[in-house]
């Protein structure tokens, strides 16, 4: 088979495109997908750049989330026939093979139906955004109907999804976006409010916004400063998650005295620690997830697709930064 593999920590010249063994069903709940497009997310970078999650073991295969037909299947699976379409995230850290390439196992239980709604690279720019998006918001800051939620770089890949979901569930959304286009673009999907952080501090307009001086919940994916500086735009005992470690150089006091929650979202820890109730309650979301999308209530939005070859591209693209809504790989170009 065709798949691209990273063959140490550095540059996007790690990145080799070629051929490896096609891999087959070993194990009574293996699923051979044959994979027909791969999500491409900021993860993947620094997995190539700094090293993955198992540093010892190269060359590896990087993408956490992909869509595809089922191919084969283990004589204990029952879950899934031949020709079934799904769509997954697992693998692709360093240690399970990813989905930069044309076939991969997978276990029955971490597959869910794709959306029929959706194409094969829509369904694989989804998983893990959408799943860091949910448990963001519903497992760590259980948003209600209600709620005002803050979420920052409204336009990006967990940003658009989580836009949606806020409002799905009845949120009053407000994001940062950087200029016009994107604020077209995330109002579109439901922001009731969009703030340009190149224009104006956001966490006083946040506050002006806000009916309760300030959201119940704010969702941050970009880190470094804006973490803190977040602080002043969430309520008095409300929450606050981030996707990235803090800072050393974080001052907590005032996130302190606002009596503020503050949570970690990491939704490759049930992947790395082999936890596999964890892995089966992220299939139920995609399985909820694919619901919402069949029904006209979810969107996901991909801005480019690359050809399998083309993966160094997309990492340069993702790296640069701007990047509106997914970026993904056709495994079959």
């Amino acid at each position: 088979m065709k798949a691209v593999t990273v063959q140490s920590a550095g540059g996007i010249e790690t990145l080799a495109f070629g051929d490896l063994p096609d891999p087959r069903v070993q194990h009574s709940h293996d699923v051979l997908v044959q994979i027909k497009a791969a999500g491409i997310n900021p993860v993947d970078t620094k997995l190539r750049s700094r090293g993955t999650y198992y540093p010892g073991h190269y060359p590896a295969v990087l993408g956490c989330d992909g869509a595809g037909v089922v191919k084969a299947v283990g004589d204990g699976v029952s879950r899934w026939r031949v020709g079934d379409e799904v769509y997954y995230c697992h693998g692709g850290i360093g240690g399970e093979q990813g989905s930069y390439a044309q076939y991969k196992i997978v276990h029955e239980d971490y597959l869910a139906r794709k959306p029929q709604s959706l194409s094969f690279p829509q369904a694989a720019a989804a998983p893990l955004a959408l799943i860091t998006a949910w448990e963001s918001l519903f497992h760590r800051a259980g948003v209600r109907a209600g709620d005002e939620v803050l979420v920052h770089a409204g336009a990006g890949g967990v940003g658009h999804l989580a836009v949606q979901l806020a409002r799905e569930h009845g949120a009053r959304v407000c994001a940062t976006v950087s200029g016009p286009a994107k604020e077209t673009f995330v109002r579109d999907l439901g922001a009731e409010h969009c703030i340009d952080y190149r224009r104006q501090e956001f966490a006083p307009a946040v506050q002006q916004w806000s009916r309760q001086g300030g959201v119940s919940m704010a969702l941050d994916s970009v880190g470094g400063a804006t973490f803190a500086q977040t602080f002043a735009a969430v309520r008095f005992y409300g929450d606050l998650v981030t996707l990235l470690q803090p800072d050393n150089s974080v001052d907590w006091k005032l996130a302190r005295n606002r009596n503020l929650r503050v949570s970690l979202e990491l939704m490759l820890s049930p992947m790395f620690y082999d936890l596999p109730a964890e892995q089966r309650r992220q299939r139920e979301i995609l399985e909820q997830a694919t619901a919402l999308f069949d029904a006209g209530r979810l969107q996901v939005h991909v801005a480019r697709v690359f050809a399998l070859g083309e993966a160094a591209q997309a990492h340069r693209a993702i790296e640069q930064g701007g990047v509106t809504g997914k970026l993904v790989l056709d495994t079959s170009l």
